[in-house]
């Protein structure tokens, strides 16, 4: 067999593709993106972007109870989204293996949370597996579909960002093709009236209790011996960070996280002298062998925060730092920014030169609440930001709506925005809605969505008009602005917010690392910049403040956006892309 360095994420789709899977769905969200873009390049399996993770799991529901192997991937706080469907499809069981992929992100290196997904799998009652490097990713890819079928069961792969973001050879195999089952109408597994899921329920318990016997001897569970004095159990990044640590550890190691094998773990147990769980986040492995009467330590020595490392576990376990490897040396810090040209910095300096309240969302526009635009009060989750206005409106009244935008990106708006954007209209509110359109999915990495015109493998789809739509949910006043007429923009939203109704303004350009036309940068004339500094408060990389206190633009950065010429008050820019 042909082995291949590939990223985790791309592992678990070669692992789809091999298992005989034929149906794909996601919405893209950092770790877990690249599975699914990497899937869409077989021809073999049908995938899709879908408006939402909620969508996406009830699209691949749909799949398994037509037959087919299906996969359905997001980031952890997807899983909020999706947990709706995901609960009941606990009960219903399916037909074709469905894999449940959930990518978590201790260290939150691009999330808001660290929120730890194994406790879905237990409360939602499935099994969940957890690879440690890209080989066993694609492994268990494949093996999440056989235990699926097996036992009747959704089967959820718990990533993190490490494994999903990390090269490793992967064994290669052939693809396993198989035909369809026959369809069979069966409303009482199926149809979940109170009924039938109160017996659905009992098979649940049961299905879980036979995966938890069975579970000690499925070769991912495996022990590896050391001297017998120190045993940790482990699973996923940080086994291989106790395998370099402690080399001389007992190990056992879970490739099945729910349900635990616990027979083979007080096996495990009465070989060693001293027992540590080392795990990343919540103490989950722990809590779940101490509520058995299994003596161990674990959260007392490793904190609850961030991501683990070979150092954190000896200085915990093996007496002092890494031998021969030089400690991590504080480094400047790098806060992230929107990037030259990016078509959001023109709306955000106009909503801090207004100084208005900004109740704000996921995704790049994020980064506006960042100096020196500091343009956001508020960011929760994706499309929060039009029911955090509303809900802030009807508590401090319609003067403070005056003088107060929520923001949104297009994606973010189809994802979860508009029904935010009813209930507003619904419940008579009076505020303004600015969505940010930069016709494509930017921080995950440009996928489409409902309103580019193309689909996930380049194929042409219909383009859905956000303007229809705002007015089919009964907002009259819709207007579409270039955010990099700044006149303009400040013109737009003084009108909308002193309606006595829902406004919505679209700030519509394209992500400028979508161009790919050329960039004439633009420059400073020495003569007549009078060091006011006004074109700093843009915060964009390309403008250059010297020791002296004069400005620079750095041309290899500058993409002649322009919008540096327009805030300047003494015409001290020059050059740039045509008008």
């Amino acid at each position: 067999m042909d082995k291949k360095l590939m990223l985790g994420n791309e592992a678990v789709a070669r692992g789809v593709w091999e298992a005989g899977a034929t149906f794909a769905s996601a919405y893209p969200g950092t770790p877990s993106t690249e599975i699914t873009e990497n899937i869409a390049k077989y021809d073999e399996i049908y995938a899709e972007w879908s408006p939402n993770e909620k969508v996406a799991m009830e699209a691949a529901i749909g799949a398994s109870l037509g037959g087919a192997r299906s996969i359905v991937c997001m980031k952890h706080v997807g899983v909020n989204v999706a947990a709706d469907p995901l609960f009941t499809v606990s009960y219903t069981g399916v037909r074709g293996g469905l894999l449940i992929v959930a990518a978590d992100d201790p260290g939150m290196h691009s999330s808001q949370n660290e929120q730890d997904s194994r406790f879905y799998a237990r409360a939602a009652q499935i099994p969940m597996l957890e690879p440690s490097d890209g080989d066993e990713a694609c492994a268990y890819a494949g093996m999440a579909f056989d235990l699926s079928e097996k036992y009747d069961t959704p089967v959820m792969l718990r990533m993190t960002t490490r494994i999903a973001h990390s090269r490793t050879l992967v064994e290669q195999g052939d693809r396993r093709e198989r035909d369809l089952p026959a369809y069979e109408k069966d409303f009482m597994k199926y149809v979940m009236m109170p009924g039938m899921a109160i017996k659905r329920h009992v098979v649940v318990e049961a299905r879980m209790k036979q995966i938890e016997k069975d579970a000690s001897a499925l070769p991912i569970n495996r022990i590896e011996r050391g001297n017998g004095k120190l045993g940790i159990i482990t699973s996923g990044m940080t086994y291989q960070y106790v395998k370099e640590a402690l080399p001389d550890a007992d190990i056992l190691k879970l490739g099945m996280v729910y349900p635990l094998p616990y027979d083979l773990v007080r096996e495990f147990a009465a070989t060693v002298e001293r027992l540590v769980v080392v795990e990343e986040l919540e103490g989950f492995l722990e809590d779940a062998l101490k509520a058995k009467g299994i003596p161990c330590e674990g959260k007392a020595l490793f904190t609850r925060q961030g991501e683990l490392s070979v150092a954190a576990v000896l200085d915990k376990l093996g007496g002092g730092a890494p031998r021969g490897v030089a400690q991590p040396q504080a480094l400047p810090g790098r806060p992230p920014v929107m990037c030259p040209g990016c078509p959001h910095r023109g709306a955000y300096y106009v909503l801090s030169k207004m100084k208005l309240t900004v109740m704000g969302d996921i995704g790049c526009y994020t980064l506006g609440a960042l100096a020196p635009l500091n343009a956001m009060d508020a960011c929760v989750c994706m499309g929060a930001s039009i029911g955090m206005a509303h809900g802030m409106e009807k508590a401090r009244g319609r003067d403070f709506a005056k003088h107060m935008v929520s923001v949104i990106g297009d994606s973010t708006f189809l994802h979860s925005g508009m029904t935010g954007l009813l209930d507003a209209v619904y419940n008579g509110s009076h505020i303004t809605v600015v969505i940010l359109d930069n016709s494509t999915t930017g921080m995950t990495g440009h996928q489409d969505h409902p309103a580019t015109g193309k689909g996930i493998k380049g194929n042409d789809a219909p383009a859905v008009s956000l303007e229809e739509v705002c007015r089919v949910l009964g907002v009259h006043d819709v207007k579409v602005v270039d955010p990099f007429d700044v006149k303009g923009m400040e013109e737009a939203l003084k009108d909308s917010l002193n309606r006595d109704e829902v406004s919505v303004v679209i700030s519509r350009r394209p992500c400028k690392l979508l161009k790919k036309s050329h960039d004439v940068p633009v420059s400073i004339a020495p003569q007549q910049c009078r060091k006011c500094k006004m074109c700093m408060k843009l915060g964009c990389p390309a403008i250059l403040l010297k020791q002296d206190g004069t400005v620079a633009i750095d041309n290899s950065l500058c993409v002649g956006c322009n919008l540096c010429k327009q805030v300047c008050p003494f015409g001290a820019i020059e050059g740039g892309n045509p008008a």
